[in-house]
């Protein structure tokens, strides 16, 4: 198993804007639903995703703070011929915040799609999530990161 090290985590990640989140639902499923990282790249194993304060995820996670975020690029001719793309899977525990402070500061144009109000939508937070281990898949090399 190859060992990369978080900045080369950091670089593949860049190239993947949207992942899974996955959460875990009252009745013990596993949920999930496409979320963008908003070009906020700089990773240094925490992750940062807008969310109004009222959905099924943000009630996930207040009853239980484990994550999965599923990262997939893509490789060869439409990610079916040549060299598989990246693939990352971090594992770790999210926090929520409303702070107006770190809403400013993960903020990128082109959000107001979804928020039409920018930072004072009513119920806009972040969703921060902290890895805790990271697996990934790079054409024929994979292995694993702890933050």
């Amino acid at each position: 198993m190859a060992t990369k090290t978080l900045p080369e985590i950091a670089e593949l990640m860049a190239k993947i804007d949207f992942c899974m989140m996955e959460t875990l639902a009252e009745d013990g499923r596993i949920a999930a639903r496409p979320m963008s990282s908003n070009g906020d790249v700089e990773y240094r194993g925490e992750s940062w995703f807008y969310s109004l304060d009222d959905t099924r995820k943000t009630r996930h996670i207040r009853a239980d703070p484990r994550v999965g975020l599923a990262f997939q690029g893509t490789g060869g001719v439409l990610g079916l011929v040549g060299k598989p793309g990246a693939m990352v899977h971090v594992q770790g525990r999210a926090t929520l915040t409303n702070d107006r402070a770190a809403l400013e500061e993960h903020w990128v144009p082109g959000l107001e799609y979804w928020f039409k109000q920018g930072i004072d939508t009513p119920g806009l937070l972040l969703i921060r999530v902290d890895a805790e281990h990271i697996h990934y898949w790079d054409g024929e090399e994979n292995g694993v990161v702890t933050p």
